[in-house]
């Protein structure tokens, strides 16, 4: 079942043959070997972006000789809450002075 004979190939090519077309067949390798080319560089461009990014390491910076780090890390200010203050309404009647005019 697993060997492919020359009639599995003839039988394979008269077939593609019969459903393009012989005009089409030169248009459609053609294509087919564009893709391919395309692919290939986008694939050889995808591992050369890779490999720079993985052989560069981040390294600490050297402090000059004769200078020690301090272990403290920078005081960092409190957070403050904000603080939500309701409104007070008075607690007098209003008087005719300060009454708003009637409509």
């Amino acid at each position: 079942m697993r060997n492919i004979s020359a009639w599995h190939v003839i039988i394979v090519v008269l077939v593609v043959v019969l459903l393009f077309g012989a005009k089409r067949l030169p248009d459609l390798a053609k294509s087919v070997g564009q893709s391919m080319k395309i692919f290939k560089h986008e694939v050889k461009d995808l591992r050369d972006d890779d490999a720079p990014a993985t052989t560069t390491t981040a390294t600490p910076p050297v402090a000059p000789p004769g200078v020690t780090a301090v272990g403290a890390p920078p005081a960092v200010p409190p957070t403050v809450e904000p603080q939500y203050v309701t409104p007070v309404r008075p607690t007098t009647e209003p008087t005719e002075g300060n009454a708003p005019p009637k409509a």
